[in-house]
Order: C-alpha cells, then sequence, then structure tokens
C-alpha cells in the first residue's frame, strides 16, 4: 500500500487561489460598502434632487400664462450658463445655488449668479441645507458670507433655504419633527439678522410633511417656492395659502430646473425691491 507522506496532498497552489477567490465573491458586500458605492458625495446635491425619486413627475404646466413669470434654478453641476440662450427663451429671474451645509461653495457660482444679471434677469442664491452636520445660524452666516446676501438694488432677490430629503442618509437628517422646525426657526431669524429679509423656504409637501409634522409657523412671513414635477403644484404645506415660486420640472430646455412666479414680472421685482 503507498504510503503518504505530511505534505503531499497539498493543493497546488492556483488551485487554492481560485478556491479563495470564488468565495470572496459570494460573499454579500458589507452594508457600508453598498452605500458608500452608490452615496452622492458632499456638496453635490442641488435644489429638487430628490422629487423624482420621492414624488415622481406627473405632466406638466400648460404654457403662455400671463399672470406667471418662467424661471431657472442652477447648481454647479451645470457648469457655465448659457445665460443668453434662457433670456431669449422668456426666462426673466434665476436662483444660482451659493453654498451647503459649512463645507462647499459652488465654483461656478460667480458666472450663473453674475452672468444671469448681467443679461438682464433679476437674480438670487439659494443655500442646501444639512441639519445633521451644523445648526441652523451657523449654516446661515457660511450662507450669507459666501454669496447669500441681500442688496436693495431692485433686482436681487432674498436668499432660498433648500430644504428637502437628506441625499447623504435619513431623508429627516436624524431629527425629530420638532427637532427640524427649530432647526429650520435657527436658520431663517439668523438670514434676517444679517440680511434684513426674511428668506425664501423651497420645499415639497410631502417632505415637510413627513419632517417638520406639517409645521406652519412659517408662513406668515416667509415666502414658498414648492416643489412638484406636475401639472399643478399640488397641496402646500399647513400655513401657506398660496406659493410665491414652483419648480414644475427638471427636464427643461437648456438647463433642467425650470419654474413659475406667481405673478408677472412687477410682483418678482417687488420681491426683489421687499
Amino acid at each position: 500500500m503507498p504510503v503518504h507522506r505530511p505534505g503531499s496532498l497539498r493543493p497546488r497552489p492556483l488551485a487554492v487561489l481560485l478556491t479563495a477567490l470564488l468565495a470572496a465573491l459570494a460573499l454579500p458586500l458589507p452594508l457600508t460598502t453598498a452605500r458608500a458605492a452608490t452615496a452622492p458625495s458632499r456638496g453635490s446635491a442641488y435644489m429638487g434632487m430628490g422629487v423624482l425619486a420621492h414624488d415622481g413627475q406627473h405632466g406638466t404646466p400648460s404654457t403662455g400664462d400671463a399672470t406667471q413669470t418662467e424661471g431657472v434654478d442652477v447648481a454647479g453641476y451645470q457648469g457655465n450658463v448659457a445665460w443668453s440662450t434662457l433670456w431669449g427663451s422668456g426666462v426673466r429671474w434665476a436662483y444660482t445655488k451659493a453654498t451647503e451645509g459649512t463645507y462647499y461653495t459652488n465654483p461656478y457660482f460667480a458666472q450663473q449668479y453674475n452672468g444671469s444679471y448681467n443679461v438682464g434677469m433679476i437674480r438670487g442664491s439659494y443655500h442646501f441645507a444639512t441639519p445633521d452636520t451644523t445648526s441652523g445660524a451657523t449654516q446661515a452666516n457660511y450662507f450669507v458670507d459666501h454669496g447669500g446676501g441681500w442688496s436693495r438694488d431692485g433686482r436681487t432677490l432674498p436668499g432660498a433655504l433648500d430644504i428637502e430629503w437628506n441625499p447623504y442618509g435619513a431623508a429627516c437628517y436624524g431629527k425629530s419633527a420638532s427637532a427640524m422646525a427649530g432647526w429650520i426657526a435657527d436658520f431663517l431669524n439668523t438670514y434676517k439678522a444679517r440680511t434684513g429679509r426674511d428668506a425664501v423656504i423651497y420645499t415639497a409637501t410631502s417632505w415637510w410633511t413627513q419632517c417638520t409634522g406639517n409645521y406652519g409657523g412659517f408662513a406668515a412671513n416667509n415666502p414658498l417656492w414648492i416643489a412638484r414635477y406636475a401639472s399643478d403644484p399640488g397641496p402646500l404645506p399647513a400655513g401657506w395659502s398660496y406659493y410665491t415660486m414652483w419648480q414644475y420640472t427638471s427636464s427643461g430646455p437648456t438647463v433642467g430646473d425650470h419654474d413659475k412666479f406667481n405673478g408677472a414680472l412687477d410682483r418678482v421685482q417687488a420681491l426683489a425691491n421687499g
């Protein structure tokens, strides 16, 4: 009978490698790794980022309404914007993302904010809120210090607070409804103390209901910019009986995000003048 010496039946090195590789491929990725592969990078958020995923799209509004004024909103991912083309298509006002949290400023802010102004538009800037990173007051100050201010030149709109689904984690940023309302109040109060103007609130009714408990305490002072990609703006958050602006699509001409101001151009000018 043949005798097998110790070690004489070791698998060949190639077989060992193939076995280990197949075993590794069969293991599920850790949850944190899977999330890291799909989560966007900090700073990449923009106005309406979560609308399609959470609320969907249900048509577009009718065109040619003389009582509404066309606008756009832009962010850094859109790069240099063809403002003269937008002006030629009838766009008369624009908002540019200035900041996010306390860690990001838009590298295209000057071209977008000044470019819209230079072709004749009434322009403003917005801040993408991240209530899980720093306080509302801290972010309001960061916004004002990096492009979110206001001047009474007749063509600068008050800053807008973009408060919507968290693209980096839990939809409500880990806050209770009361804590979220308090964070927003902290931002708004600080912004007004710094600029003398009440900021615009951009949000979606479904997010507002979920994450603030449909709080109605800001409607008396803060204009509402509603997000809904449909033929009408739908139900509004508590307290607001009308919207001031409406983001109605993310797939408009020249740049995707198009908006309606709920009034003729003289009403846009009135908001700019305060």
